[in-house]
């Protein structure tokens, strides 16, 4: 492979260390298809001959029905899914192969493989992310009146609705696919044609490669081209934000799951028990979504860590860019997929989530809104009288909505019967009509809502 410049072969460490097709082998469909259209180019350019070309281009196709069937030979000692490829395809075309690599680097070549498959990876995380979507709006749609306690610092806090609650995390998935998108769209420039680093003085056409391996353009600097990598940081720090709105969610289903709350019941298949007390049912799938950020934040940090000390151009640190990428994206997908098959088969324990929205004087606030919109009342005098309502509710062990006249005349002298209407959790979450609020009405539309925005 280095030609005459070396009259040894590396050693079996730096053999080692240096080999990277155990991981870049997952590159091998999107190497194939830059190779392809290089070939296409240099044909049209008349940089190489018909026949020469054509045999390449049969070359691929067999190389790439192999190693799809697996019956492809990987060898360490060529390094890497580049070299293993051109390799074979000398075995099969003979002199020919060697033609293909003209006007053409390694450098340039896995930029663009890589390029490729973070953007395919884009797409198919945004399948994933969307079906996640669906369920939360189903789940959303059918539990629009669906009463549970709304929480701050995890406690009690107000009453809310189960769909106001899972469109929360429709909004939070919502803004990791548009992340997702912009990633897509920054990426989307073919480093194919840079060479090395400087660009080649071969008449290529580079607008031809990048339109057919889809991209919108070439890159605009040879040298930025093969030593940029932002677009997989972008790619890992959006998908670490994704991790981060999986993990709360999986936080709340552990949570739910619990005696202490009984919200929620997964399904036997994501589900677990213990090896040593038969009445266990553990939430497995949520804590391992919960541990799993950790991998794809590590993969972010990695990444950022091995970029930070490099001169321009290409490094042969940046190597180490692919095995992060490649578990945070597989990391990503399964915990998505997990998600999924937890939300689809979980059954809602709406009495419970009634009864807890029930206890904790989670209607104080209308009470103190009451007061301002009836009695003209400041909102923070308002504030301190409901407060003394709740001191007082809780001395006698009851709800606000269980006090008498009299023991709320005895707080507030103005209240007449009909502070009793804001005082249920119904009243509360009916109230909260303002947009974006958790009304059930508004639900309903922000379910409408929530499907034409990111299932169409």
């Amino acid at each position: 492979m280095w030609g005459g410049r070396f009259s040894e072969g590396p050693s079996q460490v730096m053999e080692e260390i240096n080999a990277s097709i155990d991981f870049d082998r997952h590159l091998y469909a999107q190497d194939i298809a830059g190779s392809k259209a290089h070939c296409a180019m240099l044909m049209k350019q008349n940089i190489i001959t018909q026949e020469d070309g054509n045999a390449i281009l049969d070359g691929l196709d067999t190389i790439q029905q192999e190693i799809d069937a697996g019956s492809f030979a990987f060898n360490r000692s060529l390094e890497d899914i580049h070299m293993n490829i051109e390799a074979r395809l000398t075995e099969l075309i003979g002199e020919a192969a060697g033609r293909l690599h003209t006007a053409r680097s390694r450098n340039d070549q896995v930029a663009t493989d890589f390029k490729i498959w973070v953007r395919d990876a884009i797409d198919d995380l945004d399948e994933s992310v969307k079906a996640l979507q669906s369920v939360l709006i189903d789940i959303a749609d059918q539990h629009t009146e669906t009463i549970l306690p709304g929480m701050t610092h995890l406690q009690l806090a107000q009453p809310i609705t189960l769909g106001h609650h899972m469109l929360a995390y429709v909004e939070m998935f919502g803004r990791d696919r548009s992340r997702l998108s912009d990633c897509r769209k920054r990426l989307n420039e073919c480093p194919l044609g840079s060479g090395a680093l400087a660009g080649t003085a071969f008449p290529i056409d580079r607008q031809q490669t990048a339109q057919a391996l889809g991209f919108d353009g070439p890159t605009a600097n040879s040298l930025d081209s093969v030593s940029d990598r932002d677009f997989a940081v972008e790619f890992l720090a959006a998908g670490s934000l994704l991790a981060v709105h999986l993990s709360r969610m999986a936080e709340e289903i552990v949570l739910w799951c619990t005696d202490q709350f009984q919200f929620v019941r997964l399904s036997d298949s994501f589900s677990t028990g213990s090896s040593m007390m038969p009445q266990k049912r553990n939430p497995d799938a949520a804590e391992l979504v919960r541990g799993k950020t950790g991998r794809v934040f590590s993969a972010f940090m990695s990444l950022t860590t091995t970029l930070k000390g490099l001169p321009l151009a290409y490094s042969k640190d940046m190597q180490e860019d692919k095995e992060p990428v490649f578990d945070a994206a597989q990391t990503l997908k399964v915990c998505l997929l997990a998600m999924q098959g937890m939300l689809e088969g979980a059954k809602f324990n709406t009495a419970a989530m009634k009864a807890a929205a029930n206890k904790g004087f989670v209607t104080a606030t209308d009470f103190a809104d009451w007061l301002v919109r009836e009695k003209g009342m400041a909102f923070r005098d308002a504030h301190h009288v409901a407060g003394a309502l709740v001191k007082k509710a809780e001395d006698k062990g009851c709800q606000l909505d269980q006090l008498s006249l009299e023991d709320i005349q005895a707080i507030a002298p103005a209240a007449t019967d009909d502070v009793f209407s804001v005082l249920s959790v119904e009243s509360s979450v009916n109230s909260r009509s303002s947009e974006g609020g958790t009304a059930p009405a508004n639900v309903k539309k922000a379910v409408a809502d929530a499907r034409r925005r990111f299932l169409k």
